[in-house]
C-alpha cells in the first residue's frame, strides 16, 4: 500500500490573490552553472561561453544564459509555493530579463499570487497565476515571469 507523501508547498486554498512571498533560499550563480546549462542545452552563444568575445561587448564579461536565470527563478520559488501540491504547469507568459546576471551574482526570489480560481473540470484542483521576480545582490530586478499552475486543493 502506497503512503501519500506530505506536501511541502501551499494548497490552492492557501494561495490568495495579493499574497507576496519573499523566498528564503538564495543562490549565487557560478561559472560552472552557466557553462553547464549552456552546453547541456546546446547553446553556443559566445556571450555566455567565450570570455575574450564577451570582453568586447557592452557588458565587458560573460552574461549568464537567460534561460538558466529563468530556471533558477522558478526553482527558488517551488519549496514555498508548489512543492508537492502542484499537478502541472499550465503555461508561462510575460517573461522579461530587465538586467543581466553575471557569474558571482546572488539571486533571491519573490512571488506574488495574481489570481486563483477553482478548476471548472477538476473539483479537487484549482488554477493559480503567479508572478515570480528575481533580484541580484544589488536589488536589481534581473528576471520576471508569470506562471499558471494547476494546484491541488487541501484534502478533505
Amino acid at each position: 500500500m502506497a503512503t501519500e507523501r506530505p506536501a511541502m508547498g501551499r494548497w490552492f486554498e492557501d494561495l490568495t490573490p495579493g499574497m507576496v512571498i519573499d523566498h528564503a533560499v538564495t543562490r549565487t550563480v557560478t561559472e560552472w552553472d552557466n557553462t553547464q546549462f549552456s552546453v547541456m542545452t546546446m547553446n553556443p552563444q559566445p556571450l555566455h561561453l567565450d570570455q575574450s568575445f564577451a570582453e568586447t561587448t557592452e557588458f565587458g564579461q560573460r552574461v549568464v544564459n537567460s534561460l538558466y536565470t529563468l530556471s533558477l527563478l522558478i526553482g527558488l520559488t517551488v519549496y514555498e509555493t508548489t512543492h508537492g501540491t502542484t499537478v502541472a504547469n499550465l503555461g508561462f507568459g510575460e517573461i522579461a530579463f530587465p538586467a543581466p546576471v553575471f557569474h558571482g551574482d546572488s539571486i533571491r526570489a519573490r512571488t506574488e499570487v495574481l489570481s486563483a480560481r477553482p478548476s471548472s473540470s477538476r473539483p479537487t484542483q484549482g488554477v493559480v497565476e503567479f508572478e515570480h521576480q528575481a533580484f541580484n545582490q544589488h536589488d536589481d530586478l534581473v528576471a520576471r515571469c508569470r506562471r499558471s499552475a494547476l494546484m491541488r486543493r487541501r484534502p478533505a
